[in-house]
């Protein structure tokens, strides 16, 4: 693990228990740059290739349309550990 992987995991989990915040051994995990979860990593390790390269949209309360919305992340291209927000959607 280099020192950008060590950076990477001192990050919270998106959707992970406020008892368990951090990442785990064994797992995938991209961080999501900009928007409101920003700085949060997503855990991707069950997910195909196709998956990931197709972004993922993730409620939360903290984007522009509040409870029910979501906030869009897609793969910066070139850089497969990280997701760049691209807007909010209701």
């Amino acid at each position: 693990m280099d020192r950008d992987d060590e950076q990477l995991l001192r990050g919270r989990v998106y959707g992970q228990d406020h008892d368990r915040p951090g990442p785990r051994p064994g797992r995938r995990y991209v961080e999501l740059v900009g928007g409101p979860l920003d700085g949060l990593l997503l855990d991707i390790t069950d997910w195909e290739q196709h998956e990931i390269g197709t972004g993922v949209a993730l409620p939360t309360e903290l984007g522009r349309f509040g409870t029910g919305g979501r906030a869009m992340y897609a793969p910066r291209p070139g850089d497969p550990r990280h997701f760049d927000w691209d807007g909010d959607a209701p």
